[in-house]
């Protein structure tokens, strides 16, 4: 590992951004300056959810993690989280890519809201169609 202060990672998931900031510790969380556990309601799986990557190299007690995320509903940030976390994890530990990549948690879900077109209901549904 490279001498820096922290690692750094940015995820995205539909509206959601968050970025990650990885610093040597003892496995402490906190999310927008709160700990995760009251963030996520003590929601288990979302938290489980989060540590996945870290899980998946051992490395659940090496680092203290702080998040700021931005923007779209608990799912979507959680996932957004669980792309930065592992994006800051190649960073530091290069050799660990390939592991992550397998496990795929460094793919971007790209599926987004499409936006409302003019003179339709939503993205792609119309009037319905009278003949006379």
């Amino acid at each position: 590992m490279a001498e820096l202060k922290y690692l750094y990672g940015l995820g995205r998931r539909k509206s959601a951004t968050a970025s990650a900031r990885l610093y040597k510790g003892k496995g402490k969380i906190t999310i927008n300056d709160k700990p995760a556990d009251d963030y996520l309601n003590n929601n288990k799986s979302y938290l489980a959810e989060i540590t996945d990557p870290l899980a998946q190299v051992n490395k659940q007690k090496d680092f203290d993690i702080t998040v700021v995320v931005k923007g779209g509903g608990v799912a979507g940030q959680v996932d957004a989280i669980k792309l930065a976390i592992a994006k800051a994890i190649t960073v530091g530990f290069s050799d660990l890519r390939t592991v992550l990549k397998k496990a795929e948690f460094l793919k971007r879900d790209s599926r987004e809201k499409e936006r409302k077109k003019y003179g339709l209901r939503s993205a792609r549904k119309r009037e319905q169609f009278s003949k006379r």
